[in-house]
């Protein structure tokens, strides 16, 4: 799988315009219309960017139309409330003079818990055993559309665990692992770590709902759009080390999906949990 030549960190890196006004530009790709990753990484940053002393450990936001690539986005931050613990951020995306996207982020001072537990991690192959030539070999007879989704230019690099899902086979309990990390090595900087995170959050989580069927939300067949995003995150890391997501998706009717994910560090750490629901059609001719 090739290494990105997006630049993450460009990406990241919002130019303010006023105060709680800041200014984002995506990447020159083929893509028709802007990853939602990526708005919920800028927006993110715009949030940050508002609050000192805090980092953010939730955020709510809502798709509301697709991002044109070609032109800015413009993020508007309100600063809800600043409470003794506690920082709200609300964050709008703009575009053609419309809202595309609206987040809700929630900041928090660290403190000490006599409550401290976390989730298992899954038992699943290291990312150095994915980067065989077994699975050069199963990229090469991959259906052109994932292939062409594995190949393209990105800031994540993604090594799937269930590789053999891509070639029609069926996953009966629906959960799927994918090792992520940046590409390239980021900043030491926490609050970069997080919004790095949020965005690669995004990557195959509404292709989890298609793992039982044996199919993936790349085939041309389907029409799959994410509708809202949810993500909380428990403890350090960073983005730009190897790390599991767990996914899963517990439901999925009426033409729409639930996926649920889970983000743990190799040691076992539970770093952050997702997720997000999503239109999934299947398109008709």
């Amino acid at each position: 799988m090739s290494s990105s030549l997006i630049d993450l960190i460009s990406v990241l890196d919002l130019e303010p315009l006023e105060v709680n006004l800041f200014r984002g530009i995506s990447p020159k790709t083929e893509w028709q219309r802007v990853f939602g990753g990526q708005v919920i990484g800028q927006a993110l940053v715009a949030a940050c960017r508002t609050v000192t002393g805090r980092m953010p450990h939730s955020l709510h936001c809502y798709f509301i139309l697709p991002g044109d690539p070609r032109v800015p986005i413009i993020y508007q931050v309100e600063r809800l409330r600043d409470g003794k613990s506690y920082s709200t951020r609300r964050v709008t995306a703009l575009q053609h003079g419309n809202a595309i996207f609206s987040m809700m982020v929630s900041f928090h001072a660290e403190e000490e818990s006599v409550f401290d537990h976390e989730e298992r991690m899954p038992d699943v192959p290291p990312p150095e055993r994915l980067a065989s030539d077994d699975s050069e070999l199963l990229l090469e007879h991959m259906p052109d559309f994932i292939r062409r989704y594995y190949e393209s230019e990105r800031p994540i690099e993604l090594r799937p665990v269930e590789f053999k899902r891509y070639l029609g086979k069926k996953l009966p309990d629906g959960r799927m692992h994918i090792w992520i990390r940046t590409a390239a090595r980021l900043p030491d900087d926490p609050a970069l770590h997080l919004c790095a995170l949020a965005y690669a959050s995004d990557f195959s989580l509404l292709d989890a709902t298609m793992a039982r069927y044996g199919r993936t939300v790349f085939d041309k067949s389907i029409s799959a759009a994410s509708l809202d995003h949810a993500m909380w995150f428990h403890r350090p890391f960073r983005a730009d080390e190897w790390l599991l997501y767990s996914q899963d998706s517990p439901s999925a009717r009426a033409g729409r999906g639930l996926s649920r994910g889970l983000i743990f560090k190799p040691d076992g750490t539970l770093v952050a949990s997702v997720a997000q629901e999503g239109s999934i059609r299947e398109r008709r001719e």
